[in-house]
């Protein structure tokens, strides 16, 4: 998704990440990999339990979350989730999607 962020910010999107690290350590990732989107720091995991994203306590990587995207509508309704398994072809699904859901508003 960085390397389409321009693809997003056309289309009028607004991409925001967020991990269970601390802000100091999502500030070290963000200048370390040019992130450029906001990067929200979830410690208590209370958003990441809301969005799903919570691994079970006997998984080896539990420290991190799944890797989901959302699509949310300007109204805040959820309009599609992705288990990003592919991260070369994400943006591409997601984009399409978008131009998908600005179609039909």
């Amino acid at each position: 998704m960085r390397d389409r962020a321009d693809e997003f910010r056309a289309a009028d999107c607004i991409v925001l990440g967020a991990s269970f690290d601390t802000p100091a350590d999502n500030k070290t990732f963000d200048e370390a990999q040019n992130f450029g989107f906001a990067l929200l720091s979830d410690v208590d995991r209370l958003v990441g339990e809301a969005y799903e994203v919570v691994r079970s306590s006997d998984d080896q990587y539990q420290s991190i979350p799944l890797r989901i995207s959302y699509l949310i509508d300007p109204g805040g309704i959820i309009r599609n989730s992705y288990l990003v398994t592919d991260v070369a072809a994400h943006a591409e699904h997601v984009l399409r999607d978008l131009v998908t859901l600005h179609k039909a508003s």
